[in-house]
């Protein structure tokens, strides 16, 4: 039976707000049995935001999670990298109001977990567990999550730009498969969407360091993509960080067309609301 767990001792890193600007300090600290993930809000007398698709808020550019009017922004990559590491319990204390994006994938992510150190506790680690399909569709934009014994994901993306196109991917979470394949994949964003982000107070802490930026023709950045297959890559980080707000790791498979965070959080919420469609295992 697998056991649950949580960081050996803290461990903390600062940067930037991707959408906001602003600076933030993060602290990753242990957490005990059956916590989950809770972000701690440290300038705001350590007001307590739980990881849960309850608090969902909105959805636009970043998943942001709202409780009693406080807020918390772009909690998607640190939570795609503890799922990915197999962190069950932890607080997050941050002095803002998001969590720094620092190189726009969750490698940073991964490697703070790797300095914090790992410690397995007494308790059973918790499933998620799907035992009938559920499905949401906006358009030509679709979602679904079905039985199986693992956790997978197949995805598809569809954007005309030369470096994109349609892109599919099917990952599978093993032994070490997220830092392999999906950690490293950054986000994208285009030129053409930048004044209007902008206009709309975000994406202003974004830059090169932290983004692959996509021109009509071709992309700003002077670095290589890191998979020739980015862009869906990270569409499956994104998947996994926002499925982490289920409290705890899926056993089921996530179909994806055109999805985003929107989406993701209208599956959820569809699933959360079905009666018999899943069941919390610890086997």
């Amino acid at each position: 039976m697998e056991k649950q767990k949580t960081f050996a001792g803290p461990v903390e890193t600062r940067g930037i707000g991707l959408h906001t600007g602003v600076d933030v300090n993060l602290k990753l600290r242990p957490a005990p049995e059956n916590t989950g993930y809770i972000f701690v809000r440290t300038d705001l007398d350590n007001f307590e935001i739980p990881a849960s698709a309850e608090y969902i808020s909105r959805c636009s550019y970043a998943t942001t999670l709202l409780r009693n009017g406080v807020m918390l922004s772009t909690c998607e990559h640190l939570l795609s990298a503890l799922s990915g590491a197999g962190i069950d319990n932890c607080f997050i204390d941050l002095d803002n109001i998001e969590v720094p994006i620092l190189d726009g994938s969750s490698e940073d992510f991964i490697g703070l977990i790797e300095k914090a150190g790992v410690k397995e506790q007494d308790a059973p680690r918790r499933y998620f567990r799907i035992k009938e399909k559920v499905a949401f569709e906006d358009g030509d934009r679709k979602m679904s999550v079905e039985p199986s014994e693992r956790y997978e994901i197949e995805c598809l993306i569809d954007f005309p730009h030369p470096f994109i196109n349609t892109q599919t991917y099917h990952f599978v979470f093993e032994n070490g498969s997220f830092m392999k394949e999906i950690a490293s994949a950054r986000t994208f964003g285009f030129t053409q969407e930048i004044e209007m982000l902008r206009k709309a107070n975000l994406a202003r802490g974004g830059s090169l360091e932290n983004a692959i930026v996509l021109t009509p023709e071709g992309m700003l950045n002077e670095q290589p993509l890191r998979f020739k297959d980015e862009f869906v890559r990270h569409k499956i980080l994104d998947i996994i960080g926002d499925f982490a707000l289920l409290g705890m790791p899926l056993k089921g498979k996530i179909k994806a067309e055109k999805s985003g965070h929107s989406i993701h959080a209208s599956l959820m919420s569809k699933l959360l609301k079905t009666e018999g469609a899943w069941e919390i295992i610890d086997h």
